[in-house]
């Protein structure tokens, strides 16, 4: 376990007792990642399909939603208006994801999230040994199991919201 980063997102996982690994995902001089985590995974042999994506939803009803789904899975806005009983969906603007989240674009994790937040999970998530997760602070991911993610993920909402 590498306990160097201090964030809500690895307070929590000791609190749990789930180990996980830092990866650091080189930044340029305007704190933006110098390449993406996919090319970074591959290059150190690891499964891009691991990365769980947080993507935040605006509703019609203007409350904000969290999905996480792996890797470049899309999400279903059919199947996630239906869920939600919205009739309207839209992708959250960056500034609103750090307001709904508490966390910069490029670095929320689907847990610690504000209580108010729903939170989505797609099962694909759960089909990796270990997955790759936001550690909440921009140039980190963290690498933890996914039996970790979904006991950190016990109040979110699992089921299938990707296109198959």
């Amino acid at each position: 376990m590498t306990e160097n980063l201090d964030s809500p997102v690895t307070r929590q996982l000791q609190a749990l007792g789930v180990e996980y690994d830092v990866i650091i995902i080189p930044l340029d001089p305007d704190k933006k990642p110098v390449r993406s985590l996919e090319e970074l995974l591959t290059g150190q042999n690891r499964n891009p399909g691991q990365i769980v994506r947080s993507l935040l939803f605006r509703t019609g009803s203007d409350s904000f939603v969290l999905l996480a789904v792996a890797g470049g899975g899309k999400a279903d806005w059919a199947i996630l208006r239906k869920h939600l009983n919205e009739r309207r969906l839209t992708m959250a603007q960056p500034e609103e994801v750090l307001e709904a989240t508490g966390f910069p674009v490029g670095a929320v994790p689907p847990i610690v999230l504000p209580k108010a937040l729903r939170v989505l999970v797609d099962s694909s998530v759960f089909e990796f040994e270990r997955v790759v997760i936001g550690s909440g602070i921009l140039g980190y991911a963290l690498d933890i199991s996914s039996a970790g993610l979904r006991m950190a993920l016990a109040d979110a909402e699992i089921g299938q919201f990707v296109k198959a």
